[in-house]
């Protein structure tokens, strides 16, 4: 597979065996707009039909992993227009037929941190920033975070995060023994191009066939989770506070 490149996403092979895709939207700081989510959908629909892959890294550039909903799709989700299914690349990475290691070497906000926490495997830069930061606005939690945030953090750091909606340093996360490995963010990438590299040299098949056994309680469970966090939705955005926090706190 050649290198491709979607313009605010990239598809690279920096190794035998591992596709990188990058997300790289620099102007709008990798926020989950209609660009980027088309470019990363056809990202991974490469990867995922293509054979010799077995391994993929997902990360961003510079300080920026990914950056969550744009204030727009928040302005028209506070008016009942679209929910948070119409982000519909969040679960990419889980339903990538091959393991997914998440780069996340830059700020996570938002959904764009529960982006990378649909991922196989993930690494995180310690001076690097990561909120689920739904709360901070009025409104409860989506995309899955409810269950893949106490998950993949353990239930005491997660719930705190999820209600908190504070920003918390890849370094507190060492230090609080959150179980993803936490590296200086120079490193996070090399750290998981080692890990991609390492499920690289197993056979696809078995690659293939182990993941959808270990992520098969998860997909199971998520619809669920998500179709309650839209009924919370209905609740939380009829908030009065909503609307202003929206258009007063977005990008701060």
């Amino acid at each position: 597979m050649a290198d491709t490149d979607f313009g605010v996403a990239r598809v690279t092979r920096p190794l035998e065996g591992v596709a990188e895709i990058t997300m790289c939207d620099e102007v709008h700081r990798n926020t989950f707009t209609a660009e980027l989510m088309d470019a990363v959908k056809r990202s991974f629909a490469l990867v995922g039909d293509d054979e010799s892959v077995r391994a993929v890294v997902l990360t961003g550039f510079g300080n920026y992993f990914a950056a969550g909903s744009t204030q727009a799709d928040l302005v028209r989700m506070l008016k009942g227009e679209i929910n948070f299914l119409h982000l519909d690349y969040f679960n990419l990475p889980m339903l990538c037929p091959v393991p997914v290691v998440a780069a996340m070497q830059g700020h996570g906000i938002g959904g764009g941190f529960v982006l990378g926490l649909y991922a196989d495997l993930a690494v995180l830069g310690r001076e690097s920033v990561y909120t689920t930061n739904f709360m901070r606005y009025g409104f409860t939690p989506g995309i899955g975070s409810t269950y893949l945030v106490p998950q993949k953090l353990g239930a005491v750091l997660g719930n705190e995060m999820l209600y908190t909606a504070r920003n918390y340093r890849g370094d507190e996360f060492a230090q609080r023994g959150c179980a993803l490995p936490v590296v200086p963010r120079a490193d996070v990438l090399e750290e998981a191009r080692k890990l991609a590299a390492s499920l690289a040299e197993k056979p696809r098949l078995s690659l293939v066939t182990l993941k959808q056994q270990l992520t098969k309680r998860q997909r199971e469970i998520l619809p669920g989770v998500i179709q309650r966090e839209l009924e919370m939705h209905d609740i939380t955005f009829r908030s009065p506070e909503v609307a202003s926090n929206i258009r007063e706190l977005f990008g701060e």
